[in-house]
């Protein structure tokens, strides 16, 4: 029998639109491997929100359009910067067994090899990160000025050079299979047609439509009928109550063991809290020159869920979590050809005890609660893996 290929994409898919489609059809006419694995972000993704509707509505968008096996990434893993996001995702596709990662990028052509070689030693010495009026990527884009001559400006290059850096850890690395992105810039909130014509939209922008109640306006940038997806649909300014709740009954020193809460912001949060009438009014009174809005989302999500630096660390020492979602029949046997070789245990349905506070799924499900209320529906319990026949 011969042994299927596996190629892995890391995604959100928030919402799943067309141009994921194009980039599942391409990862797989360009890997040739017969499974596509997508390792996507859970109920909370990168940018420090909820996703827009539930992890078990967008794997099966994604099962139905291209992808044979989607695995959650763990809140553990998905609600952090590029760096940490791409180690704990890599991890996961690793443990799978995938050969090779693919992933949209606005510079296909860019040598990530010289990338790794030349950039990831100095990045080791942290010498680019000790400047605290700077940004992360600000300082990335120093550092890759001073060694390569060239500096990043499109946040998909910059999460690709994550993937490379993490790549390149791993004992067998993956084969990285960049794909040239299509469509509009990513975050970017409007719509717009590629160079044949065909309409592409960012998911910022389905996303502000799908809030504002034009569930239908998305319909020309899926490939889907819209009215599959099912609301009560989610955005970070919902969380408002909960956050000024947390904040207004929390003394600062007690925020001290949020996880990322460091250099004082506890004091910063507790104040401005005081003073804010809205999530976004929030964000606008704690920023600096120092944190972007991305960290900050995080770390509000992080008080706001009560997260603690000892549950995360908790979280990422252990083996990677490979939690399945569904499957197409493609997906279904390579689980089986994979089942000896797995490098962590696959979890095929939550038990009380996977569940329990200091379970695989503990964290996990405990975040997910707040997203079931809002949502109203069942996120892990009575949940079963969905198999796309």
């Amino acid at each position: 029998m011969t042994e299927l290929q596996a190629c892995g994409i890391i995604a959100e898919y928030n919402p799943f639109h067309r141009g994921h489609a194009y980039q599942l059809q391409q990862a797989r006419q360009k890997s040739g491997a017969a499974c596509l694995i997508v390792a996507m972000s859970g109920n909370y993704v990168q940018r420090g929100e909820p996703a827009i509707v539930d992890k078990w509505q967008r794997a099966r968008l994604a099962l139905a359009h291209g992808a044979d096996i989607v695995v959650e990434l763990p809140f553990a893993v998905s609600c952090q910067p590029a760096d940490r996001f791409a180690t704990g995702a890599l991890a996961i596709l690793a443990a799978l067994g995938c050969d090779t990662l693919a992933f949209g990028t606005e510079t296909p052509t860019f040598d990530y090899q010289d990338f790794v070689q030349r950039v990831w030693p100095r990045s080791q010495q942290q010498r680019f990160a000790v400047d605290y009026t700077k940004t992360y990527a600000t300082q990335w884009n120093e550092l890759l000025q001073q060694e390569m001559g060239s500096m990043v400006a499109a946040p998909n290059q910059l999460l690709a050079l994550s993937y490379a850096i993490a790549n390149a850890q791993l004992a067998q690395p993956l084969t990285l299979l960049p794909l040239k992105r299509v469509g509009v810039d990513h975050d970017q909130d409007s719509s717009g047609h590629d160079q044949h014509g065909q309409a592409f939209a960012s998911a910022s922008y389905l996303r502000r439509q799908l809030l504002q109640g034009q569930t239908a306006a998305i319909g020309p940038f899926v490939p889907y009928d819209p009215q599959v997806i099912q609301g009560p649909f989610l955005a970070a300014d919902q969380l408002w109550p909960w956050l000024h709740y947390r904040l207004t009954t929390t003394w600062p020193q007690e925020l001290a063991s949020i996880y990322q809460m460091s250099e004082g912001l506890e004091y910063r949060f507790w104040e401005q809290n005081l003073q804010s009438q809205n999530w976004s009014d929030f964000l606008r009174r704690v920023k600096s020159k120092r944190y972007t809005y991305a960290r900050l989302r995080r770390l509000a999500l992080y008080t706001l869920l009560n997260v603690t630096a000892t549950e995360i660390k908790q979280a990422l020492t252990q083996q990677p979590q490979l939690r399945l979602l569904g499957f197409t029949a493609a997906g279904q046997q390579y689980l089986h050809q994979q089942r000896s070789n797995l490098a962590a245990p696959l979890i095929t349905r939550v038990t009380a005890a996977a569940g329990a506070p200091q379970g695989p799924l503990g964290l996990q499900i405990r975040v997910d609660r707040l997203y079931e209320q809002l949502s109203g529906r069942e996120q892990n319990f009575k949940q079963q893996i969905i198999i796309k026949k």
